[in-house]
């Protein structure tokens, strides 16, 4: 990356087309805050706004992996460097510019904040309503030098986990925000409760409340409490946001409600044209693939004699059909790719190593392990009853 103007004007001059400028903070790494930044930016495309998401995590930008972009770079186009482009979100990293994920950037501060002054002064953004910086943990030189360089950032959003440990690093990054005059948006606790995959019931597996109690006695706005949800995860490793898949998940209507609050706090908005709403997986009709042997679920996943694909209405809680498949040959990496050409969405068994879970959530597929030895039909008419009664991964290799 070149640039021949390195003033503040050119920063200015770039950022004239953007209207609003978002900063995501944390106190402390391993809260999710990428993951709020990712989902947060995908949900305004949703919601008709012209996104923009830009990754100054100068150490371990992970923007690029959540959405996908690894294989993919930047333009350049009139001496401007010119976004990668994902479902109406325009996305910007160093890690797109890396030979390898796996190479390490060795860089002290007045390299971090030449770049940082590329990615605002030298990037043709475009038209954008809203640009979401997701920037690293800690109040150093990454979003110090975003808040210099723009002069005024429209506002902050401080990430936390529950626990006492996360939340009182929150008072830091608000005290950072206050010093360098940028409005405190709010606070959103992230992994507040977990979600069960079977029946959707939020179960706090963390001490609560400490986002909120901070928000609080800091005096900013409390903008709600995300659940963990395993699928998160699986969304981020598969390149997807979230919020896209799940749409009526709990994790994802909170994120939903968040961005309503983020909307609602800027009186000069004009109301936006709504993208149309992806329609989440649970609304879809499904196929359930089960790994059976002697009619019955079989316990160990890759050892089966066939497999029944049942297409279900999720909406009607209804099996549709069933259909059966000889299972192919036991080969590495070979199923996850088979079942998802058959359009499986979900696989539930009874075993399945760690690493097969991996390649099956790497081809959009979801498992449940630890299911009993029943009948395709009671497996899968229990799953969408909600009753389905699991136990330990019988075969964890």
């Amino acid at each position: 990356m070149a640039s021949n103007d390195f003033s503040n004007q050119s920063v200015l001059d770039r950022m004239r087309s953007v209207r609003r400028k978002i900063l995501v903070l944390s106190g402390k790494g391993g809260v999710g805050k990428s993951t709020v930044a990712v989902n947060l930016a995908a949900a305004l495309a949703i919601a008709g706004r012209k996104a923009g998401l830009l990754d100054v995590d100068i150490h371990g930008p992970s923007v690029p992996t959540m959405l996908g972009l690894e294989a993919k770079q930047p333009g350049f186009e009139d001496g401007a460097i010119v976004p990668v482009e994902i479902d109406g979100i325009k996305v910007l990293s160093l890690g797109l510019f890396l030979r390898s994920p796996d190479d390490p950037v060795i860089w002290r501060g007045p390299m971090k904040m030449n770049a940082i002054r590329q990615f605002l002064a030298d990037v043709s953004w475009g038209e954008l309503d809203v640009l979401v910086i997701d920037s690293p943990p800690g109040t150093g030189d990454e979003p110090l030098s975003v808040c210099q360089l723009l002069g005024t950032v429209d506002g902050a959003i401080v990430v936390t986990t529950p626990q006492k440990v996360s939340a009182v690093d929150v008072r830091k990054s608000i005290s950072f925000c206050r010093e360098l005059k940028v409005p405190v948006l709010g606070v959103v606790e992230n992994m507040s409760g977990f979600v069960c995959p079977n029946c959707g019931t939020v179960t706090a597996v963390l001490r609560e409340g400490g986002g909120r109690r901070i928000a609080e006695d800091m005096g900013v706005p409390f903008l709600g409490s995300i659940p963990l949800d395993p699928r998160i995860a699986e969304s981020g490793d598969a390149g997807r946001a979230y919020i896209r898949d799940f749409a009526d998940s709990p994790a994802a209507r909170i994120m939903g409600e968040i961005v309503k609050s983020i909307e609602s706090s800027d009186p000069g908005a004009v109301p936006p044209v709504p993208r149309e709403r992806p329609v989440s997986k649970e609304e879809q009709s499904m196929k359930i693939a089960v790994p059976v042997s002697d009619g019955k679920l079989s316990m160990h996943f890759g050892h089966c004699e066939r497999f029944a694909l049942v297409e279900v209405d999720p909406a009607a809680k209804k099996i549709v059909r069933r259909e059966d498949l000889e299972a192919p040959p036991h080969e590495p990496g070979l199923l996850p790719r088979w079942l998802a050409d058959k359009g499986a969405n979900l696989v539930i068994a009874g075993g399945m190593g760690r690493r097969a879970q991996d390649l099956f959530a790497d081809s959009g597929i979801r498992v449940i392990v630890g299911a009993p030895a029943g009948s395709p039909e009671a497996v899968v008419g229990d799953y969408l009853a909600g009753r389905l009664e699991t136990g330990e991964n019988v075969c964890d290799h």
